[in-house]
């Protein structure tokens, strides 16, 4: 299996870890130190070797931070940790906090005054550090950048090595557009912002500016690099020789030079003078630091890679419509299963996650998950970014629900897809919470829109049917997914945070509305959609955006309570249902095909 069920830490890290990186701080004459989750390349997913929060405390969530003073340590994640991190933390070494209600920098509020707290500059942008600078300020504290970071130093040889996994061609016929074709058009959005060149550090930019996948960051085909973009197209691109295979320069071709990483700073250094575009929210300090001593000119602005990765081509519409269409046969197979041996003898979440992975397998062409598979039993469905371990394994009780969040990584895309299945008789709360999660969920798939509407705009309308009735998720509604790439991708997103990327077309987005009941159940419907071209509406005089759904699976009826539907939701909830028994049943064996006539049956 590509998913498994160890716990790669557990409460001793931090009782064994702490006290050896207090002795490297105080090597360094430091009274603390700062522990973000991200690593080099602001990665949510993270080889072994870059996860410090991890290592030092035993939190494994993909979102959190961690400081260690002298005496004292806290851990701060956001609403969907904190009973994981409770599990994980030894208490008595971490204090547990909360991340967004004022997290790191209400923490170094308290700080001693005169007290000297370290950083990596590479592992912070810049504009969290302004505001930690300012915390640490206000306490009479000081924040300093180090040389040598104190958890490496405790970590030592025991640290893993870092991922060489070899960078390969990503095709055209997958791409949709030559790298050389990117490397223009970008270029040239580069020089109308007035710079010279461009520093690209985030992974997913590199391989689709490039063409090329990698295998360094779990469940995404992502190559940890650098690069640095010039407005005329040619670029320079940071490759430790062990990842380069005999093809890839070829690939490359001759506008693009490959140079190891040890001569970034010296190629930084180049710059000195020009006029070089970075991204603070993508890149750490450390580009601003030796780019200033360069002197060269910074641009603030975004990633120039991230709004056209995120505006999928048609090629790339084509392959990411036939992947979800190969995933949904397999989950449909998962979800057969379920219906019928699992409501005689229900799995236990490990069977489930194992038995959903098997038929994704069995296509032949699965690359890898796009994420481990949340496969949440009972009281574990509350927990949205709960993960099967040996020691948390549960068998789905009948009368429960079944939360089954997973994705597949293809050649020619990526899949994320929630279905909540019922095991044995729900109850009439469960019944009646799913269906108000659903019509949140319809409102979202039947919207017409304005060019430049964000996401923001619109999240509320997948929450009022549970807002009626006193009720929320402590989520987004929608994040953007990349097409053989990262499962998580931005800049698009649906959510309640203010954001002022309009959605756009070909942008990819989940519409992922929850409701969770801690300790008894959860639910999430999700289906990915993908922004489509603006087009004219009855009789109005403009045009409006609409969504197209990716996703295609049965989403289970025996949870849909259709009085609380309006005609309009039943007949939107029955046309999805016999678009997947169309596009969908072909691709089954007939027991799945005759179960799908009724799974997909109009309500």
């Amino acid at each position: 299996m590509r998913q498994t069920f160890d716990e790669s830490t557990d409460p001793s890290f931090g009782p064994k870890h702490v006290p050896l990186i207090r002795a490297a701080m105080a090597a360094q004459g430091l009274d603390g130190f700062l522990v973000p989750h991200e690593d080099e390349h602001q990665n949510e997913y993270l080889p072994a070797a870059n996860d410090r929060l991890a290592w030092a405390s035993g939190f494994t969530g993909s979102a959190g931070a961690g400081v260690i003073l002298k005496d004292r340590a806290a851990v701060f994640v956001d609403g969907r940790y904190t009973l994981q991190v409770r599990e994980q933390v030894d208490q008595g070494v971490f204090e547990i906090r909360d991340l967004v209600e004022g997290g790191v920098p209400a923490y170094l509020e308290t700080a001693e005054q005169g007290a000297i707290i370290g950083y990596d500059a590479r592992l912070h942008s810049p504009a969290a550090l302004e505001g930690l600078k300012a915390a640490a300020s206000r306490a009479g504290a000081v924040l300093k950048p180090v040389a040598a970071n104190p958890v490496d130093q405790a970590w030592g040889e025991a640290r893993p090595a870092q991922p060489m996994a070899p960078i390969v061609p990503h095709f055209v016929e997958y791409a949709g557009e030559e790298s050389s074709s990117k490397r223009a058009r970008v270029g040239a959005s580069v020089a109308a912002l007035g710079a010279d060149a461009a520093v690209i550090t985030a992974p997913a930019s590199i391989a689709w500016l490039f063409n090329i996948r990698g295998g360094d960051v779990i469940r995404s085909p992502l190559p940890l690099s650098q690069a640095i973009l010039n407005a005329d197209g040619t670029a320079r691109l940071f490759i430790e020789p062990a990842k380069v295979t005999t093809d890839l320069p070829a690939w490359l071709g001759n506008q693009v030079s490959l140079e190891t990483p040890d001569k970034l700073a010296e190629a930084l250094g180049d710059l000195s003078g020009k006029s070089v575009l970075v991204d603070p929210g993508q890149s750490s300090a450390w580009y601003f630091d030796m780019l200033a001593a360069a002197g060269s000119r910074i641009v603030r602005a975004m990633d120039p890679c991230t709004l056209p990765r995120a505006c999928k081509n048609d090629i790339e519409l084509d392959g990411t419509r036939e992947a979800h269409r190969r995933d949904g046969a397999a989950l449909t197979r998962f979800l057969h299963w379920l219906a019928t041996e699992g409501q005689v003898n229900p799995p236990d979440e490990k069977e489930a996650v194992a038995k959903l992975e098997a038929f994704r397998e069995a296509t032949g062409v699965l690359k890898d998950l796009s994420f481990d598979t949340i496969g949440a039993a009972n009281g574990h469905g509350a927990l949205p970014h709960y993960r099967p371990t040996e020691r948390s394994n549960q068998r789905a009780a009948l009368g429960s629900l079944l939360l089954v969040d997973s994705g597949g990584q293809y050649l020619d895309g990526t899949t994320d897809v929630t279905r909540t299945v019922a095991i044995g008789q729900p109850s009439a709360e469960m019944v009646q919470r799913n269906t108000l999660v659903l019509k949140g969920h319809l409102a979202i798939a039947r919207l017409r829109f304005p060019a430049g509407t964000t996401g923001s705009a619109i999240d509320a309308l997948a929450r009022m049917a549970l807002w009626a009735h006193g009720l929320d998720y402590d989520h987004g509604t929608g994040h953007g997914v990349g097409v053989y790439l990262g499962v998580h991708e931005g800049p698009q997103r649906i959510s309640k945070a203010p954001n002022v990327i309009a959605l756009q077309p070909g942008m990819i987005v989940s519409n992922e509305p929850g409701y969770y009941k801690d300790g008894e159940y959860g639910i999430r419907i999700e289906n990915l959609e993908v922004v489509m071209p603006a087009e004219p509406v009855g009789d109005g005089d403009r045009p409006m955006h609409r969504f197209e759904a990716l996703t295609l699976a049965p989403i289970d009826r025996r949870l849909v309570d259709k009085t609380l539907l309006t005609p309009e939701e039943v007949a939107q909830f029955d046309a999805y249902h016999a678009r997947v028994l169309r596009e969908i049943g072909p691709r089954v064996e007939p027991e799945v095909r005759a179960w799908m006539e009724e799974a997909c049956a109009p309500l």
